[in-house]
């Protein structure tokens, strides 16, 4: 099998921003201009392609991440450029989507309002972009729209998020007047014309820019020939530079992450997306151009280099397993180095699990086409594997390797749950556990009390969404309890205990006997076991129990019954029977063992703390203000915004129930937030006692 596009002509790519800023609309005309669809589906009227799940369409928003394969022609290029793109969501409680898309992705197109300009959750997806150290450029959309400014814009991003930005574009015209925009760098006017401003006419930039467009050029080529020495003293002499030298120049620096360049346009008016596919294909890295990824060896832990190659052996990352009603599950992955064809074996590097892949598909948003194979740099996805999830590396049988994972967030909003009927519990479960599979910060416990079902998540629409797809997809009607904060306990001071299971009776006894040592690891570090045993005083097969023991532990603390977080639990000593000990022996031990030592070690309560920023008229501002002081909150900052006060603070989940309808009426409608999670923090003692139900004893 070999590939029929060459590697370079690939483009991985993402689009993100900040709820509302025309992502979807973008991704709806790129889909439109390159061929894959005969008409365009408008947010608005519920019939985007992309959105293809029954909430999107109904709520105009984008929930889970939808991969989809296009190919485009750039204007002055002979060869047609393959590109898989992922939309993503806006709404941060749907964040992890657009984190594991970012993962596997080459470049991202970050969308921004022309009025708003940069946004809170603008600044979240650049962050995660960051991360990845991700090549991007940026889409100043809706010109359209009354109070459009793309110079605002343009300054709002240079300095929010990056001095990188360098204009590629001139507006022509704004708000009801935008008819199209000027190219800086073949200085003519592009206009879009036809129904669907399908048709790209070249002109002479209008006489009124001339001037502007002059300006604007001199400093982008000043730019671009100061990232290369030799187009730099070119330009000191005020030598010619030639069209293809400038975007050779322009695509290493962007590859490099030293550049950022900034486009404009209306996807609702059908203007200028067509420019934004060709900046794809000239300024963005192809797979081969990104660094080679690294991995470590399962059974040594050395570190382990793979090529984006054919003939390297084969490395896949999963980044979404989605439940789908007609084929099962399909399990998206990026492929890293070698291929993958169809009827081959696998080996999962997470389970040790080897597997046999039956099908292998490409996605158009919510539609597949049969692939007999997957080479290196490419995005698909498998049919039919049993045991994958987020994460998981798929790797060669005989050369396994585990890809660096991706971390996600904890929780911090659970509500109990129980089905309508009373034999509607299995089914509740194995639908819980298809959803919790697909989205890693959703999660599922039972209270070992009452014995109820609790789910928790990201926030209150990430839940609502959740019981929405039990009713539609799984059939499952479902009481479900007013919203709680996800709690978490951990300990103060580092502590050591004994744990033990001895249980002798008429026939074979049970015997485990272990020595933990808690350790208080700093904020968001979550959970770590370590194995310390020497000399098989437990021996080895007995590990694995008392790593399980641990785990099934730290899901119920010793303060008020939350899980555990922040602790590392070493496993040091301990003592077995020749005959008597098993494996749940020791799982037991390791539970009291783990118990005791979190009475002992300072135990406290912790709760979510939320990043707030509320966007308000002035007038409101000290209202706004007070009320946030009210809810035990932290202003970190104001700022203006036009003319709009922005608020950044830190309140405690728990305070922000009902605060959408409070902040409406404090400023008659007029204001806005958004919330995201930041931190956990120690809750004081004052409101721990309420929620322990009094003082500890």
């Amino acid at each position: 099998m070999t590939r029929n596009h060459p590697l370079e002509k690939t483009r991985n790519i993402g689009l993100v921003a900040h709820i509302d800023a025309g992502k979807t609309t973008v991704t709806e005309r790129i889909l439109f201009y390159t061929g894959l669809s005969h008409k365009i589906g408008e947010v608005h009227e519920g019939e985007a392609i992309m959105d293809w799940m029954a909430q999107e369409k109904e709520r105009g928003i984008t929930i889970t991440s939808a991969a989809t394969t296009c190919f485009w022609k750039p204007r002055g290029r002979e060869e047609t450029y393959w590109i898989n793109l992922i939309d993503t969501p806006g709404h941060i409680d749907f964040t992890v989507e657009v984190q594991r898309s970012l993962r596997v992705l080459d470049g991202a197109v970050i969308i921004f309002d022309g009025v708003a300009g940069v946004e809170p959750q603008s600044e979240t997806v650049w962050r995660q972009a960051d991360e990845y150290a991700l090549p991007r450029l940026c889409f100043i959309n809706k010109l359209d729209r009354t109070g459009a400014d793309f110079w605002e814009s343009f300054r709002s991003i240079q300095e929010k998020l990056s001095s990188k930005a360098v204009p590629m574009q001139l507006p022509i015209g704004q708000e009801d007047s935008f008819e199209g925009v000027v190219d800086l760098l073949t200085m003519k006017a592009l206009y879009f014309e036809g129904d669907f401003g399908e048709k790209v006419s070249v002109r002479d930039i209008p006489s009124s820019l001339i001037e502007e467009a002059q300006k604007r050029r001199a400093e982008l080529v000043e730019k671009i020939a100061g990232e290369d020495d030799q187009l730099l003293e070119r330009f000191l002499e005020e030598k010619e530079i030639s069209l293809e030298e400038l975007r050779a120049a322009l695509r290493k620096a962007v590859t490099d992450y030293r550049l950022i360049p900034v486009f404009a346009g209306s996807a609702l008016k059908d203007k200028a997306i067509q420019p934004l596919l060709d900046a794809v294909c000239y300024y963005l890295p192809s797979p081969a151009e990104c660094p080679p990824v690294e991995g470590i060896s399962p059974s040594t832990g050395e570190t382990l280099v793979r090529q984006t190659d054919d003939e390297e052996p084969f490395a896949a990352l999963v980044f979404k397993v989605a439940s789908d009603p007609y084929v099962g599950t399909l399990d998206y992955f990026r492929v890293y180095s070698g291929k993958l064809l169809q009827g081959s074996y696998i080996l999962n590097s997470r389970s040790g699990k080897k597997e046999r892949v039956s099908r292998i598909v490409r996605m158009f948003a919510n539609k597949r086409e049969e692939l007999e194979a997957v080479f290196a740099g490419q995005i698909g996805a498998t049919v039919g594997l049993k045991d994958v999830k987020t994460g998981d590396t798929l790797c060669d049988l005989d050369h396994p390797i585990v890809l660096e994972q991706i971390h996600f967030p904890e929780p911090v909003i659970s509500i109990r749950i129980e089905p309508q009927t009373r034999d509607g519990q299995v089914k509740l479960d194995e639908s819980l556990k298809k959803l919790a599979d697909e989205d890693p910060t959703f999660k599922v416990r039972r209270d070992r009390e009452t014995g109820e079902t609790i789910i928790s998540g990201m926030g209150e629409l990430h839940l609502e969404i959740i019981v929405d797809r039990l009713k539609r997809e799984f059939g499952v009607e479902a009481n479900i309890g007013r919203p709680e904060v996800a709690y978490r306990e951990t300990i103060l001071q580092e502590i050591q205990a004994q744990g033990q299971y001895i249980h002798q009776s008429g026939g074979r006894g049970q015997y485990g006997d272990v020595w933990l040592k808690l350790t208080p690891l700093s904020r968001g570090e979550g959970f770590a076991f370590v194995n310390q045993i020497k000399g098989g005083v437990i021996p080895q097969e007995f590990i694995p129990a008392v790593e399980k023991g641990v785990k099934e532990a730290i899901e119920e603390g010793v303060v008020a019954g939350y899980p555990v977080t922040d602790v590392s639990v070493t496993l040091y000593d301990g003592s077995f029977h020749e005959v008597d000990s098993s494996e749940a022996a020791f799982k037991l031990a390791a539970i009291r063992g783990f118990r005791k030592a979190m009475g002992q070690g300072e135990p406290i309560l912790l709760e979510p703390i939320m990043k707030v920023q509320a966007t308000t008229p002035p007038e409101f501002l000290g209202d706004v203000m007070g009320d946030m002081g009210s809810r035990r909150g932290k202003i970190l900052k104001t700022e203006d915004q036009k003319k709009a006060k922005v608020i950044e603070a830190e309140v405690p989940l728990a305070e922000m129930f009902g605060y959408a309808t409070t902040l409406r009426s404090l400023t008659k409608g007029r204001a806005n937030f958004t919330m995201e999670f930041k931190k956990y923090q120690r809750v004081p003692e004052s409101i721990k006692e309420k929620i322990v139900g009094g003082p500890e004893k």
